[in-house]
């Protein structure tokens, strides 16, 4: 296999991972719908920076991290669900007034960076493609680990950029009409409130039982 040819099937694989909807989908969808669309792109960019460090971990555990995981694998994932439960509770719990959470979107960009970073770093789905698809493509014969490394998490962000940043613009553009209409804009903040509290249950226990 070619390098070229290594690079399309991985990216066929984050691909893959990333377009099926998870906890990084959902808070960029969340933000969007309560912040606009600087709110989403902010969370966007977020978790593409939480992107690059997934991909940095990946370089490094190919020699090292990788003998670690097994015992740090449990406490990250309760510390992830927790943490994506608590957000999708507050957003159910916030979805009240849906004109004062859109005032508040103008100074709610760095926050939702922050929000985005962590998200993305707290997720189990990413450590556990990271652990099982990176040491199948960084490769000696490819060249420097360092550098194909590089690539990988550029194609990873990139990807994220595109895909999440796509949701964002969808969302934002919907919630102009969902703001003239109050009662389905709180709906809908609770219901996507409520997925994000489902998916970090589901994530954590298949997650669970994949590691026991």
């Amino acid at each position: 296999m070619t390098y070229s040819q290594n690079l399309w099937l991985f990216f066929t694989l984050l691909f893959g991972i990333i377009i099926v909807p998870g906890m990084d989908m959902l808070f960029v969808l969340a933000n969007s719908l309560t912040g606009g669309r600087r709110s989403g792109m902010a969370a966007t960019a977020g978790i593409m920076a939480g992107g690059a460090v997934h991909s940095l971990y990946g370089v490094v555990g190919v020699g090292i991290l990788a003998s670690l995981l097994p015992s740090l694998f449990n406490p990250l994932l309760v510390v992830g669900a927790a943490y994506m439960a608590w957000i999708g509770y507050t957003l159910v719990r916030s979805s009240i007034v849906v004109d004062t959470v859109g005032a508040d979107g103008t100074r709610s960009g760095w926050r939702a960076f922050q929000q985005g970073a962590v998200t993305c770093l707290v997720n189990p789905k990413a450590y556990l493609f990271v652990l099982a698809i990176y040491p199948q493509f960084l490769k000696p014969a490819y060249g420097p680990i360092w550098v194909q490394g590089v690539v990988m998490g550029l194609m990873t962000m990139a990807t994220q950029a595109a895909i999440y940043g796509t949701v964002a613009f969808t969302a934002a553009g919907s919630r102009r009409a969902l703001i003239s209409n109050p009662r389905a804009t709180i709906l809908v903040g609770r219901i996507v409130g409520g997925l994000l509290i489902a998916v970090a249950i589901l994530t954590a226990w298949h997650g669970w039982r994949a590691s026991a």
